[in-house]
Formats: C-alpha cells, sequence, structure tokens
C-alpha cells in the first residue's frame, strides 16, 4: 500500500491518472466500477500528507478528472468561438485547472480538520460527507458547474435504485463511503469494525437494488404521442441572417410530413430570431397545429421589458396550439449566453461575441407549462443538470421536457454526459422526460431513467414515440437534499470532534 500514498511528485502524478477513472466510470463509457477504485486510492493517497499537501494532491486528482472529462470546451472555444489553437487550449487549461481546486479544497479540508489517525468507520462516513458537500459547493459557487458527479455512474448500476429517495447526490455519497469502508476492511484489524464495514456495504448495496423495482409514483392519464424535430443545423449557420428562412421552413415541412401528434417539440433556438420579430411565422404555424388538434413546443429568444422598465432579452420556450405558456430561462451558460465582466472582455477575441451572448437571466419561481391538458416542467439545455433546480418545476409537473442545442461540443464526449444528466432527472422525478435538441442527442426517457427512443446523431430526423403523465412525489421531489445535508453535517462534525480528542489525548 506504501506505493498508493507516497509524497512528492509521483503520488501527484499517480492522483492525476486515478482522477481520468472518473471520466471512463461516466458516460458514454460506463465503468462505473473504476469511480470505487478512483475514490479509494484518493483516501489512501490522502492518508499522510499535511493539509498544503493534501491540497495539491487533491488538485492533482481534479485536474485528471477535469482534463479527460471537460475539455471538451476546448471545441465550444475553438471550433465555434473562432479562438486560435494556442489560445484556446489556454482557456480551456485554466478552466479545467480552476475547477481542479474543488477538490484541492477537499483534500486541504480532509487534512486539516476531518481525517483521523486510523481508518476507523467514522472517517469512512466523514470523507463521504466531505465529498458530496464538495460536490453540492461546485454546483453552487458562481451559478456552479454541476458536472461529473460521481452518482451518475450508477445509472445503469446497483445503487440506481437510491436516486429517487435522495438523488444523484445520495449516490455520490454512498458510492464514496463503500470505496472508503473498502479500505477499512482491508487495513482496520478490529474484527467489529470490519464486521460494521461489511454490513455497511450490503445494507447499502442491497437497499440500492431492491428500490429499483420501485414504483414511486402513478400514471395520471392516457399516453401522448410525442414528435421531436431534430433539425441538425450546423452551428455556424444557425445565428446567420441569409439562413433564417431556410431553418423555419425546414421545421414547418419536417413538422408537416410527420404524422399528428399530441405534442410536437422543437430543440433549443429552433426560430432563430426574436419573437415579436416571428409572430407571423408562429401564427401560421398555430393554424397549422391547431388543425391537427396538437401542441407544438418551441425554444425561441424574445425580449420584454422587465420590473425597472429596461428592455431585456432571455432565452425561452413558447407554445402553440393545445397549449400555453411561456418560459424563460434561469440558468444562463457562462460566456455562451452572457459574458461574466464583459466590460473588460467583450471585443478582445471572437469567444467573448458569440451570437445571443447578452441574454438575461429569467425570473424563479417560473410555472410548468400546459399542454394537452397536462403540466411540463421545462428545462432549456443547461438547466437539467442542476439537481437541486430541476426538483422545484419536476414536482409541480407530469411529464419533463429538455431542449438543447448541443453543437455546442462537437462530436466529444459532452452530449453523452449531458443526456446521462437527464436520464438522472427522469429518474429522480419518476416521471417522463422528452429531450429535443438540434443535432442529438434526442430521447424519450422512461421514469426509472432508461432511453426508451432515440434517433442518430448528428442526423436530420424526426423523433417519433410516446410518453405517460405521472403522478405523484418521490422522497426526493419531496424532501429534496436535506435529509442528506442533515446526515453529512452529523457525519462531518463528529468525525471534527474525535479528530480534537484524539488530538488532546
Amino acid at each position: 500500500m506504501q506505493w498508493l500514498i507516497q509524497r512528492g511528485w509521483l503520488g501527484n502524478v499517480l492522483a492525476l491518472t486515478v482522477g481520468a477513472l472518473i471520466t471512463l466510470a461516466l458516460a458514454p463509457f460506463n465503468f462505473w466500477a473504476l469511480a470505487l477504485i478512483a475514490c479509494s486510492v484518493l483516501y489512501l493517497s490522502l492518508s499522510q500528507l499535511s493539509p498544503s499537501q493534501a491540497a495539491l494532491r487533491g488538485w492533482a486528482f481534479g485536474l485528471g478528472m477535469f482534463t479527460s472529462g471537460t475539455s471538451w470546451v476546448y471545441v465550444s472555444i475553438h471550433d465555434y468561438g473562432a479562438a486560435p489553437p494556442f489560445l484556446a487550449g489556454f482557456l480551456t487549461a485554466v478552466f479545467v485547472a480552476g475547477l481542479s481546486l474543488f477538490l484541492a479544497l477537499f483534500g486541504w479540508l480532509w487534512a486539516r480538520f476531518i481525517r483521523q489517525q486510523q481508518h476507523t468507520l467514522s472517517n469512512a462516513w466523514a470523507f463521504a460527507a466531505l465529498w458530496v458537500t464538495i460536490e453540492a459547493f461546485r454546483g453552487w459557487f458562481l451559478t456552479g458547474f454541476p458536472w461529473l458527479y460521481l452518482g451518475y455512474s450508477q445509472l445503469d448500476g446497483p445503487l440506481s435504485g437510491l436516486a429517487p429517495l435522495g438523488g444523484v447526490w445520495l449516490i455520490s455519497f454512498a458510492l464514496v463511503l463503500t470505496s472508503v469502508l473498502l479500505v477499512t476492511l482491508l487495513l482496520n484489524k478490529q474484527r467489529l469494525s470490519r464486521c460494521t464495514a461489511v454490513i455497511s456495504i450490503l445494507a447499502l448495496w442491497g437497499l440500492g437494488f431492491t428500490l429499483q423495482a420501485k414504483n414511486w409514483t402513478e400514471t395520471a392519464g392516457e399516453p401522448l404521442t410525442v414528435t421531436a424535430i431534430q433539425g441538425n443545423i450546423e452551428q455556424n449557420l444557425k445565428w446567420d441572417p441569409a439562413q433564417i428562412e431556410a431553418q423555419l421552413a425546414l421545421y414547418q415541412t419536417l413538422t408537416l410530413n410527420a404524422a399528428a401528434s399530441d405534442l410536437i417539440i422543437w430543440p433549443e433556438t429552433a426560430v432563430p430570431i426574436l419573437k415579436d420579430q416571428a409572430q407571423g411565422y408562429l401564427n401560421s404555424m398555430e393554424r397549422i397545429i391547431n388543425r391537427q388538434n396538437s401542441a407544438l413546443i418551441t425554444g425561441l429568444p424574445l425580449r420584454q421589458y422587465d420590473s425597472y422598465g429596461d428592455l431585456r432579452y432571455y432565452n425561452a420556450i413558447t407554445t402553440l396550439g393545445d397549449s400555453n405558456g411561456e418560459y424563460l430561462k434561469q440558468k444562463l451558460v457562462p460566456f455562451g449566453e452572457y459574458v461574466p465582466l464583459q466590460e473588460m472582455l467583450r471585443g478582445l477575441i471572437a469567444f467573448f461575441d458569440l451570437p445571443m451572448s447578452d441574454f438575461a437571466r429569467g425570473p424563479s419561481k417560473q410555472a410548468p407549462l400546459d399542454a394537452k391538458g397536462y403540466k411540463i416542467a421545462p428545462y432549456i439545455c443547461y438547466e437539467v443538470v442542476y439537481p437541486e433546480f430541476a426538483t422545484e418545476l419536476a414536482a409541480q409537473s407530469d411529464i419533463l421536457l429538455t431542449i438543447s442545442n448541443d453543437t455546442w461540443f462537437g462530436t466529444s464526449i459532452g452530449p453523452w454526459q449531458h443526456l446521462q444528466m437527464a436520464q438522472m432527472r427522469a429518474l429522480e422525478a419518476g416521471r417522463w422526460m422528452i429531450r429535443s435538441t438540434n443535432n442529438g442527442i434526442s430521447a424519450l426517457i422512461d421514469p426509472k431513467g432508461q432511453i426508451n427512443a432515440t434517433i442518430p446523431q448528428f442526423e436530420q430526423s424526426i423523433l417519433r414515440g410516446s410518453v405517460v403523465p405521472m403522478q405523484g412525489l418521490t422522497p426526493y421531489l419531496r424532501w429534496q437534499s436535506w435529509p442528506l445535508i442533515l446526515l453529512s453535517a452529523l457525519c462531518l462534525v463528529l468525525a471534527f470532534v474525535q479528530r480534537k480528542l484524539q488530538a488532546d489525548a
């Protein structure tokens, strides 16, 4: 075991390498057992380091994790932001290095305040509690970047049954706890501790596996037929004024050629002009939709005055036909939809002047959409990756809907990670999810988080299928993460107190 806990650069290189395993545990690879290995090695590697050394070790682990898992941002910066390769590489490196600081914070807090001298059971629980605390903090700080959560690796694993109980963070907690308990089995010589570790692992995984068969929600009506249009518009053409008429005609033609459905879904900004400028086109489409007795839901930009009388622009969803409601996106993508410190950054490079990068944030507490007599929870692109944010609308709704434009990711693994997170939201809520995207991956997802229907990526195509309205609240929709928050706080406080007692003894 000594080679796993080496100080110095060799241990940091090992941590960087092991951190990359997290990406392989997630979509599209899904080797979920690697998450257990990675966390076990990280726990061991932090066991004898000073706080400053632990911070560097955690940063190295994060560097491997985020370099392998999120460096697809290079595609957005270089291919669509027109940044030269060197600059795009530099900005990507800064992004990845910055995200890795969350793991540096994890390592420092662990070594400075919580870690005990022996591999105790309370050590295991506290390590898991600190991990999910940092995951949650990363999803909130500076609007958050809730990507690469460990719990997503269990979407098809034995612990997936925990998602409706406590969400993706409960699964992350269970995975990390298991990984440290396995180390405890190897290194703790006390028979009671080892027996307790075995019982804890069996109970945790047995519960997760057993709950997979439980249905927390029930049907609220007959199935609704769905048609999702995937236009596959190239990103460099999407905002070209000369291409707008062709895009509008394309979506109209594909919709007319599709069989009549209860719900017709177009992706994010399928209508690439402001709503008031597209009103004639929308009125024409509404007449078509009304003849089919359908509901059409589409993404588009719009402008309206805010409560201060200022004209603001929003990334939005609007409805036509047998539906009503409008939704303004609340969780905006930095640089893609708004530019932090824009007074300083705009004009420096084309990436900081991307089309539609001056959106305002929509108001909180917006109502679900109404379509065919049912409530639909809308999420635009990035919003579906926020677990707690998604629960509020999901709890008020019968069906979940996310529209997106993942063209920014190119052929990278980004769209597959994005799809996996949408699948987890469906599983957490016990509801069907419709996912409509510009170029894939469009899908219909059932209440167990499994893909019921999909169409090929990078193709102009039509997704057909059906979804079932669901009612009832899973424990996660009812309580959100509060039980896990209390459990984590208790674990951290107890470990901190025990550490103090050991130091005073």
